[in-house]
């Protein structure tokens, strides 16, 4: 008749076999996981958050995805053999944190990018650059021309978007904080000023231009570059969790490839960007805060 002997040193043996097994076992798994882009091209289809805000990105009344955002990351996905993109209305300010949930897997809103923003995602290479103008009412009563006309006097509401830029350009221009009407997205800013609740609504100026046509009772004010004597072209591009660094490379390289085309110029001209609207600054660049 025999029997094991479990001693104290035996247990400790075992014990660290056992874990050394569940170690190898969970490095095995990770390094045959599969990737997003892996999935995304075996499944044929990746989803991409948007905001609603055109022209960067948005849904027309019967439902179809469109915008300079979700146009060219359609075009740079079937470059990379993916031939569906699946859209997920977002509000602008839970993009970042819907993107890092899992929610979607590429941001396509035509985000700007800037140091803060980088610290969270990685960006591609920017697909645009443009200024800021302002949304008044026709005939511009106010006389608004930029973030100063709130400035210097006190009794105008700037409407802004949550989440946008447009924040920090008007804290940075020296509007207080009790000035600012916060809302959610493009239709209720543009519904601030018809109503008078706001006197004037801030975004890029390609927005307020498309804000201006739908908008009955409203114009564009004259574009503008600067901010508080600092330049305020922004240069949007497309946001990835930091941890697809396939996916972020494989869309990087079609996408630096693809911009100034003739390919991409017909594809984003009639969205109201064209070559005149192509970056000057590099993703580098721009999440240095240069």
């Amino acid at each position: 008749m025999s029997r094991t002997i479990i001693t104290r040193r035996h247990l400790l043996k075992g014990t660290a076999g056992l874990a050394l097994a569940a170690s190898t076992f969970a490095f095995a798994s990770s390094a045959f996981a599969e990737t997003t882009l892996e999935r995304a091209k075996a499944q044929g289809f990746i989803r991409i958050g948007f905001a609603n805000e055109a022209p960067f990105g948005y849904a027309t009344p019967d439902g179809k995805l469109t915008g300079e955002a979700p146009e060219v990351a359609k075009a740079v996905l079937a470059k990379m053999g993916i031939a569906q993109v699946d859209g997920v209305l977002t509000e602008f300010g839970s993009l970042i944190p819907g993107l890092k949930a899992g929610r979607f897997d590429i941001i396509a809103a035509g985000m700007f990018i800037n140091p803060k923003r980088c610290k969270e995602i990685a960006f591609s290479e920017p697909s645009y650059g443009i200024g800021q103008a302002m949304l008044v009412k026709t005939g511009n009563p106010k006389g608004i021309k930029d973030y100063t006309s709130f400035k210097d006097n006190s009794a105008l509401k700037l409407a802004v978007m949550a989440g946008a830029v447009e924040v920090g350009y008007a804290k940075d221009a020296g509007v207080p904080q009790d000035q600012l009407v916060i809302l959610p997205d493009q239709s209720s800013l543009i519904a601030a000023v018809q109503s008078d609740r706001a006197d004037g609504a801030a975004l890029t100026a390609l927005s307020i231009a498309d804000m201006a046509k739908k908008g009955e009772g409203v114009e564009s004010t004259t574009p503008f570059g600067e901010v508080a004597g600092k330049s305020v072209k922004g240069h949007g591009g497309f946001g990835f969790r930091k941890e697809d660094t396939d996916l972020y490379e494989a869309f990087n390289k079609e996408l630096t490839a693809f911009l100034g085309t003739p390919e991409h110029l017909a594809l984003v001209t009639p969205l109201g960007f064209g070559k005149d609207y192509l970056p000057n600054k590099t993703m580098e660049q721009l999440c240095k805060g240069e």
